[in-house]
């Protein structure tokens, strides 16, 4: 047994069409990220998620969530660091990763593609 055996693949991305409004609330909910980190995502996802024709936006905020969440402890841990000055390294490097990134899903978003972020500590399933 290796050590990556614990480690699961990204949800599978839902099947069927998606709306022209979520898409365009899926970009908003990734694109809000950039400034409101994990509040908007966490709303969107609390408001759709026990409406089943929401699948596309419910899986997109939970997407944008988790990368959010993730985003969150990496700054915490930044912030602990910067008492020996790479903190601000990372916290820097964290918040290009966050823009570029959430760019990149709320495009992909809104052409009706599931975006899974390349690292993300995924809490909500």
């Amino acid at each position: 047994m290796s050590e990556f055996d614990n480690v699961t693949a990204p949800p599978p991305a839902p099947v069927g069409g998606s709306s022209n409004d979520d898409r365009t609330v899926a970009l908003l909910v990734h694109l809000s990220g950039i400034i409101l980190g994990f509040i908007v995502p966490l709303i969107v996802w609390l408001i759709n998620k026990d409406k089943p024709e929401k699948g596309f936006l419910n899986d997109q905020s939970k997407e944008a969530l988790n990368f959010q969440i993730t985003l969150l402890f990496v700054y915490i841990v930044g912030t602990v660091l910067t008492i020996i000055l790479i903190g601000a390294l990372i916290n820097f490097a964290a918040w290009i990763a966050c823009i570029v990134f959430s760019i990149i899903a709320g495009l992909a978003a809104n052409k009706g593609e599931a975006y899974r972020y390349p690292f993300a500590i995924r809490l909500i399933k």
